[in-house]
């Protein structure tokens, strides 16, 4: 049964539902759970060159139904393509693949020292500007990195995504994404699965009547401007994790979930590419 559309999260003019469908790791069946995951409700879809799952995508789209101008699509410019001629290349490629005329949302998926940053913003604002796409951020960036970025881009940084769960609750970041009015879109907000048999969150569900993984989407949701992007290839669960906009945790309940911040909890840490994290 279709849920109704999450809210809408706004940045300089973007409109971004408060919680997507993530696309990475799913290739196989990529097509299937994206037509399922909008025919539940979902309008914000994250896919990434990376991630193999760009035509997957495309194909959903096209078998859901849903017409285009109602989903919220982003897609990625992964690190080795940051240079001009380079990254305009990767984003008309990214269309093809879609199958669409412009995405929502572009971002560089990681920052890579090995290219000026200026160039970057430079050819991001550009293809802006071309029509590919209707908003332009960053993800994976820091916030020295994010004010860089937003310094050197011509067009507004409407979004940072980044790593965001209880066990590393990043709140300096999401500080400082409130500060510059930019949402924060969180990958990983079950941990991969890490955070499904934790006992804090299990306790909280049972109180509310929800799951463990409701719970923990619910704790990113109330945080202000951060819409997490939960992924899963069953269709229950793909249900599941957008029923979560029908109950409210207590302010002690967020303060309990939040103190499960732990050291080493992060999932997605590539050396040689990360940056130096906030928290």
């Amino acid at each position: 049964m279709p849920v109704a559309p999450a809210p809408l999260l706004n940045s300089h003019g973007a409109a971004i539902p408060a919680i997507g469908f993530g696309t990475s790791s799913i290739p196989t069946r990529c097509g299937p759970l994206v037509a399922e995951a909008l025919k539940i409700g979902y309008r914000h879809i994250d896919t990434a060159q990376k991630y193999g799952t760009e035509k997957g995508v495309g194909e959903g789209i096209r078998a859901s139904g849903i017409p285009r101008s109602e989903i919220f699509l982003t897609t990625k410019v992964s690190h080795e393509y940051l240079r001009a001629d380079d990254f305009q290349r990767s984003a008309e490629g990214s269309l093809r693949d879609l199958g669409v005329d412009y995405v929502d949302l572009l971002l560089v998926h990681w920052p890579n020292a090995a290219i000026p940053l200026a160039e970057t913003m430079g050819v991001l604002a550009k293809v802006k500007r071309r029509g590919l796409t209707r908003h332009v951020g960053v993800a994976n960036f820091n916030l020295a990195m994010l004010d860089e970025a937003i310094a050197l881009c011509a067009e507004p940084i409407v979004n940072l995504q980044t790593e965001f769960h209880p066990y590393i609750n990043p709140v300096k970041v999401h500080a400082g994404c409130v500060a510059r009015g930019v949402v924060l879109t969180g990958y990983c907000p079950l941990g991969r699965g890490s955070l499904l048999d934790d006992p804090v969150l299990a306790e909280i569900g049972r109180a509310k009547g929800k799951s463990v993984a409701q719970v923990a989407l619910r704790w990113q949701i109330q945080h202000e401007g951060c819409a997490p992007l939960p992924r899963s290839s069953n269709p229950g669960r793909i249900a599941e994790n957008l029923a979560v906009f029908d109950f409210v945790l207590d302010p002690w309940e967020m303060k309990r979930i939040s103190s499960l911040k732990r050291p080493g909890a992060k999932i997605a840490d590539p050396k040689g590419r990360a940056p130096a994290w906030d928290d």
